[in-house]
């Protein structure tokens, strides 16, 4: 079996070579390709490789037509709209991600973003502190779980909006759920995102939901931008110089919004969440491990395209 792992960010030395040895060990041949810049070297990669395993890379329809012996492909890390489901699952190709592996980079970071936007993002004044604030978790998932726990050791009082969440386990949390989406966010002073990007929750933080959070409130975004309407968003800093909003993946309308509302927004420069050493090795041997229990056992426990 071959195993193509294709990065255009590239996995660190340490993370590549645990993936190699993870391959060797089930007899598995491994081909790198990283930092490549022209997408004729993907197709050509992958004509004849068994496994595919990407970070951020577009598995397009081309590369799926391309991939002739192609049978699973691995995001290594949570989010796969990079990749096209459709046409994997037309030529029957098994799609997984990573559940998990990144949730402690990107919790840490959303619990960053409300310290720095709480602290007018480190400029001299007055900032407030995070203790006794509520916090909003939206989507009580991975990622959502460990950004309430680390709040609670803040001292904030956390709740959650998930229709999915098991009950039981936000009471043992500590975490209240609260019925709605509206509750949540007229009710958070910080609300973090954690929601993934679908035909339902695109553009669903607009202005009239953002336009319910109380006074001084910040929404954290981890998720993807294309959750917020930008449109609304603008117009609800327009309307309040008190509220704040932090992402880290940046809005189209970045300069715009920095031009005119410097203080209230910010937005990492690339997408950071799962950029962590510790990240980037977690994500990478799970992926190659997962291919292997594929290939040799039909362990299909993660695959996102049923």
């Amino acid at each position: 079996m071959k195993v193509l792992v294709a990065t255009e960010k590239p996995f660190a030395k340490a993370a590549v070579d645990g993936i190699k040895q993870i391959l060797s060990d089930a007899n598995f041949e491994t081909v790198m390709l990283e930092k490549y810049t022209d997408k004729a070297e993907l197709l050509n990669a992958v004509a004849d490789v068994d496994a595919l395993i990407i970070r951020s890379d577009k598995v397009t329809p081309e590369v799926v037509d391309a991939a002739k012996n192609l049978k699973i492909v691995v995001r290594a890390g949570a989010g796969y709209d990079n990749v096209d489901l459709a046409a994997c699952t037309a030529r029957g190709i098994v799609v997984m991600n990573t559940p998990g592996q990144n949730s402690n980079a990107v919790a840490e970071l959303a619990l960053g973003m409300m310290i720095y936007m709480s602290r007018n993002k480190f400029t001299p004044g007055t900032g407030k502190e995070i203790k006794g604030k509520r916090l909003g978790i939206h989507a009580y998932g991975n990622v959502g779980r460990l950004v309430g726990l680390y709040g609670k050791a803040f001292g904030m009082e956390v709740i959650t909006f998930d229709p999915y969440a098991n009950p039981e386990v936000c009471q043992n949390d500590g975490v209240k759920m609260v019925q709605s989406v509206e509750e949540l966010y007229s009710n958070s002073d910080f609300v973090s995102v954690h929601i993934p990007a679908t035909p339902e929750t695109k553009k669903s933080l607009n202005y009239d939901l953002l336009s319910k959070m109380p006074k001084g409130a910040a929404l954290i975004n981890t998720a993807r931008k294309e959750v917020v309407d930008e449109e609304g968003l603008e117009k609800v800093l327009a309307e309040r110089a008190d509220f704040k909003y932090a992402s880290d993946v940046a809005p189209e309308n970045l300069a715009q919004l920095m031009e005119k509302y410097p203080a209230q927004v910010f937005a990492t420069a690339k997408k950071m969440g799962a950029e962590t050493a510790e990240a980037n090795m977690n994500a990478g041997l799970a992926a190659a491990r997962q291919i292997v229990d594929f290939l040799v056992n039909g362990n299909r426990r993660f695959q996102v395209n049923k």
